[in-house]
């Protein structure tokens, strides 16, 4: 009740009025009363009445109020451009707010006809619907249909869904159909999931063949997109002489020459290879543990995901500990640390993943351990640490390093890069494709904290303090995947409490929720490897972990690999490339 100019004035509310217009309506559309336009789609008419159908659509209200020759006719024919089905699914959800999805199918037909007809809230609901619903079966399909009619959610989960069920796709005949822009997005990617590189090439050049007189002048393109290096050598051998696509097309038979003399540099062991065509996709990469029955390291072991398996592979020549891993290409290098001895190291040892054998390269400039190491356009990146404090005995530390050095295998040398903003050791050390990421650490002889990340800019030849971490972090992991570095871990349970997720791109952390992130397993290692997370080693309180485990952020899950000899201690965890051996 209201007072206005001395009356007053009550107001009444029915909330169920809207909805028994829209009844009645509905009614009077089911009996043909008062209807004044039929709607037709194939052979099916459907009477219904034109204020209702512009107060939910802005394609029928500009049809029936502009003016137009449709807005005085009594009939509009969508022929064949609007399944009948999701025509009457539109007009039961116009007259009812209701809207009733049980088969993919429908939901396509009736995704189509809401985004063509101009209804968002019915398209987005069926996306919805596919969404929870992409299988092998039907992911590429909803994959195009999401392209064409602009529904990005759905489009990135079945883009996703497809990179993931490839090898299912490649031999049926609904990938012959693909566009040339969306085919060569799929193979394209370093998501792809195949275990065989042939998989991809044999997929592209079917596609060719099945409408060579317009797609042959695509093939080079594809070709850039597979990793040619990665196949048998027998192959590309027989690729080059044999396959008449590319023996009458000079650039796809100089692309495949290009990848012959990759192919060949590998096997004869010939320097670190990183051209684009030797480089596995993330699926196509081998976990290493280097590990020992102490914290002093003496061996390497291969993380068997099929068989679920930890393999001794060769043992390292110089046993160490606080030393740094990092894979670049086939190869893993190992720098710096201590030896049984306790005197800092500069030397260099590396693992051959593909011949399973150690060598020795030039040392470093500055003997170093509690340092970190990353790859970044090819070459080896070291950062920080301690060295033995002049005039003390060998075990005393320095301060924090500033210094990072730079090593550049085609020339087997070091050399020095800008120097840190401040110096730390024990810190998480990450690299994207321009920049290297410092997260953490300790600064200097007291241990004080220093939680900060620092970014290195490779083209500036610059590092730059851009943020704080959320944790005062050391002995920390960390690992890129995607647009987003995870970092986790570290030496305190409150600091190995939660895991947090850094966007490279907006510089903003955002404290991950999901199971088993919590924890706590403190000093672990962890690598990103197939779009996956992989976390080894580390302590439960007091208790050594004993798994390998394995998180998927698109189902927000995590899975148990594989167990870990308790008499092992993990030092190290990489992820390498992965190449036949043929």
């Amino acid at each position: 009740m209201s007072r206005m100019g001395g009356k007053s004035r009550s107001m009444y509310h029915e909330a169920r009025h809207p909805e028994a217009v829209l009844s009645q309506l509905n009614a009077l559309r089911r009996r043909g009363l008062l209807t004044d336009v039929v709607l037709r789609a194939g052979s099916a008419a459907f009477p219904c009445h034109r204020a209702v159908l512009a107060a939910c659509s802005t394609y029928f209200q500009a049809m029936f109020g502009s003016g137009l020759r449709e807005s005085h006719e009594t009939e509009v024919d969508f022929a064949d451009s609007v399944a009948p089905e999701a025509l009457g699914l539109l007009l039961d959800y116009a007259y009812t707010s209701r809207l009733a999805l049980s088969e993919e199918t429908a939901a396509e037909a009736l995704l189509q006809a809401a985004d063509m007809l101009q209804f968002p809230e019915v398209r987005d609901a069926c996306a919805d619907f596919l969404e929870r619903r992409l299988s092998p079966d039907n992911c590429l399909a909803v994959l195009v249909l999401a392209d064409a009619h602009g529904c990005m959610s759905l489009r990135e989960r079945s883009r996703r869904a497809c990179l993931r069920y490839f090898p299912a796709m490649a031999s049926g005949e609904e990938i012959l159909s693909l566009s040339a822009d969306l085919l060569l997005e799929l193979v394209g990617s370093e998501e792809l999931e195949v275990e065989e590189e042939c998989v991809v090439l044999e997929t592209c050049l079917r596609w060719v063949r099945h409408d060579s007189d317009h797609r042959h002048s695509r093939l080079p393109e594809l070709l850039k997109q597979i990793r040619l290096a990665l196949l048998p050598l027998p192959y590309l051998t027989s690729l080059v002489d044999k396959e008449l696509l590319v023996v009458f097309q000079q650039k796809s038979q100089m692309l495949v020459k290009e990848a012959l003399g990759c192919k060949r540099r590998i096997l004869n062991n010939e320097g670190v290879v990183t051209d684009p065509c030797a480089r596995p996709r993330q699926s196509g990469h081998s976990l290493l543990l280097l590990a020992g029955q102490s914290f002093m390291c003496d061996k390497v072991y291969l993380v068997d995901q099929k068989a679920h398996e930890i393999v001794p592979k060769a043992q390292l020549p110089n046993p160490r500990k606080e030393f740094s891993a990092c894979a670049v290409g086939c190869k893993v290098y190992v720098t710096g640390g201590r030896g049984s001895e306790k005197s800092v190291s500069k030397d260099v040892w590396v693992y051959d993943n593909l011949h399973d054998e150690w060598g020795r390269v030039a040392p470093m400039l500055v003997a170093r351990f509690g340092h970190g190491s990353a790859e970044l356009g090819g070459e080896l990146y070291v950062v920080g640490g301690h060295t033995a404090g002049t005039g003390q005995c060998p075990a005393s530390p320095s301060a924090a390093l500033k210094q990072v050095e730079r090593y550049n295998p085609a020339t087997n040398s070091w050399s020095m890069v800008a120097p840190l903003r401040e110096g730390v050791s024990n810190a998480a050390v990450v690299s994207t494709r321009e920049q290297l990421y410092v997260f953490g650490g300790t600064g200097g002889v007291s241990r004080e904290r220093s939680p900060r990340v620092q970014c290195y800019q490779l083209e500036e030849n610059r590092w730059s303090i851009i943020g704080a971490c959320p944790q005062p972090w050391r002995h920390t992991s960390a690992c890129l995947l995607g647009k987003h570095i995870f970092v986790l871990g570290g030496d305190t349970e409150c600091s190995a409490s939660a895991a947090y997720c850094f966007h490279t791109e907006t510089h903003q952390w955002t404290r991950v929720e999901a199971d088993g992130f919590t924890a706590k397993r403190m000093s672990c290692h962890a690598v990103a490897s197939g779009n996956r997370l992989h976390v080894v080693g580390g302590y439960f309180g007091a208790q050594r972990g004993k798994t390998l485990d394995c998180y998927e952020p698109a189902s927000d899950s995590w899975e148990n690999v594989t167990s870990i000899p308790y008499s092992l201690i993990p030092s190290a965890f990489v992820s390498v490339w992965k190449h036949p051996t043929t």
